[in-house]
Order: C-alpha cells, then sequence, then structure tokens
C-alpha cells in the first residue's frame, strides 16, 4: 500500500474531527485512508496518537468538539481530573458527555450522553478539553459513590496544596464553594449523599487514605483527631503527623508504599525516636491496616488511646 501524505500538524498526535482536518488542509482522500480509525462518524484517530490526552482520553476532545455545547462530565471528567476515591463503573467503556438540558441529549457510537442545567462557571479547559469543573464533577458523581468515598473526593478538594511540590498555592475548592454548588442544583439524584459527606468533610487531610482512616475511628466511637497537627517536641524539632490526639500525646501515621525505601525507613525510624523522646506514642499504620473496613488500623489506635488515658463514653 502506497505510503500516505503526511498529515498537517499537529493532527497527526492526537484524534481530531473530519471538520478540524478539513480546515487544515487535509483532503478528504486522505482522510478516508485505512491507516486512520473512525470510531464515530465524523473523528479520526492517527496511527500512533500521543501528547497529554494520548491514550483513551485522547477521544474526548473530538468527541465534545463535534458535538456542540458540550462537555466530558461524570466518569471521564472524574478520571481527566484524577480525583481520588472509588466511583463504581469509571473503568467501564462509554465517554461522559453533557450538554443542557435545553438541547437532546448526546446519542453516538462510544459516548455516554447526560443533559442538566450547567452554570457557565461549571465547564472549564484541561489542555484544550471542555469537562465540568472538579465541583460541577464531585456534584455529578454522588449518586453512584458512597458517603464516605464521597467524602474523600471532597477532602481532596478543599485540601491546602504544598506549593513546592504542587505549583499550586490555592485549594481546589472552599468548603462554601461545595455547599454553593448543592444549592444550585437542589434535587439532583444523589444530592442528600453529597450533602452528608460535605458534613463529613474536614480541611486537612493530605490523601486518601487519611480521609478513610478518621472516618473509620470516627464510626469506631473514637475521638475526632487532629488532621496533620504542626507538633513541637522539643525546641527546634517540629513533627506533623497525618493524625493526632494532642491530648493524649498520640500520634497516627499512615506510610504509603514510599515508605519502603531505604531512606524514607531512616526517616521513618529518625520520627518514631522523636515521639518517643517527647512522651509521645506514635502508631504506624499501612495498608494492610486499612482491610476490613480499616478494622487492624482502629485496633492499634484505640489501644494507644485507651493507654494513655481515653475513655470511651457510654
Amino acid at each position: 500500500m502506497k505510503t500516505p501524505r503526511p498529515l498537517p500538524e499537529p493532527l497527526g498526535s492526537a484524534p481530531f474531527t473530519f471538520r478540524e482536518a478539513l480546515d487544515a488542509g487535509a483532503s478528504h482522500r486522505r482522510l478516508r485512508h485505512p491507516g486512520l480509525a473512525a470510531p464515530s462518524r465524523g473523528i479520526r484517530i492517527p496511527a500512533s496518537p500521543a501528547g497529554p490526552l494520548a491514550g483513551a482520553a485522547a477521544l474526548v476532545r473530538p468527541l465534545t468538539r463535534i458535538t456542540e455545547f458540550s462537555a466530558a462530565s461524570h466518569a471521564t471528567a472524574f478520571r481527566l481530573w484524577a480525583l481520588p476515591g472509588f466511583l463504581p463503573g469509571a473503568d467501564s467503556p462509554g465517554i461522559h458527555i453533557s450538554r443542557p438540558d435545553t438541547m437532546a441529549i448526546p446519542r453516538r457510537t462510544g459516548v455516554v450522553g447526560h443533559v442538566g442545567q450547567f452554570f457557565p462557571d461549571e465547564i472549564t479547559s484541561l489542555d484544550g478539553l471542555l469537562l465540568t469543573s472538579r465541583t460541577r464533577t464531585w456534584l455529578d458523581i454522588s449518586r453512584r459513590m458512597s458517603i464516605d468515598e464521597l467524602t474523600v473526593v471532597a477532602d481532596h478538594l478543599i485540601r491546602r496544596p504544598r506549593p513546592e511540590l504542587e505549583g499550586r498555592s490555592e485549594a481546589h475548592a472552599s468548603i462554601g464553594e461545595l455547599a454553593e454548588m448543592l444549592d444550585r442544583h437542589k434535587g439532583t439524584p444523589g444530592i442528600r449523599k453529597a450533602r452528608l459527606a460535605l458534613e463529613q468533610a474536614r480541611l486537612g487531610a493530605d490523601s486518601a487514605p487519611e480521609t478513610r482512616l478518621r472516618l473509620a475511628l470516627g464510626q469506631a466511637g473514637l475521638p475526632e483527631p487532629c488532621l496533620n497537627p504542626p507538633t513541637e517536641l522539643r525546641a527546634g524539632v517540629v513533627r506533623q503527623p497525618d493524625l493526632g490526639y494532642p491530648e493524649y500525646r498520640v500520634a497516627v501515621e499512615y506510610e504509603g508504599d514510599g515508605h519502603s525505601e531505604p531512606e524514607q525507613i531512616i526517616r521513618d525510624i529518625s520520627r518514631e525516636e522523636d515521639f518517643s523522646r517527647a512522651g509521645w506514642t506514635l502508631v504506624r499504620l499501612s495498608k494492610r491496616h486499612m482491610a476490613n473496613n480499616a478494622r487492624s488500623a482502629v485496633t492499634k489506635v484505640r489501644a494507644a488511646l485507651l493507654d494513655r488515658g481515653w475513655t470511651p463514653r457510654g
């Protein structure tokens, strides 16, 4: 087969619409070449797409372009924003596209269509792709997520970032902005769960496991901990445990996969020694402690609190 003429830039790096290709100077004949896949009417995929939205997500942009007044939403926006939490069906086939409820629901091969009411600030852009904002996505996924997992997402959105590591200084949203989103869309399916999740949300959690741990401790009747509290152990030595009970001098650390690195192990030992010298108990937890609704984690934290004088109510 004769090698086809190269596509005009930048069409060779990501899926595109037929109209975009014609406007860029490609011919109808070139767009009918079998080397271009056609996943849906009016859309073509080059042989080796690349770029920031390469892969399955690369199909999202042309689908929103070819469907007027549309944006990626629901599970697709959830993945594109890399939100934490367990969303049932998040990896199922199909790209979720939403339009205003004054228009017809999107119906196209490979598309899961939605319609709804949208305010201007609820649609934004990510690398040139239109999608629902993080806060609107949180509302849209509330119908399928559990209350605790919606809380995981809420904690992620309101978390204060670390500018030196993340390149941003502002949280993705405030508790007030999440509350306003719910007030805008009263009666939306799942909104009751979202309201309960917002009541559970707390500022200060740095990760999804920290939020799940905090919720499990509360549901087991343990006192609510402080989140990432700066803790002065002695002059010039300040540690910031994931969860802390200053009243009982109990600190809790969740140690992810990175804590198996040799240098991190040394830092972890030094941290534990600092707490011990200051008369604190440091409870170290890992992924295995979070199984079965964090049963082992709750047991360890409860034992530490009891040892330090905490008395359960009732």
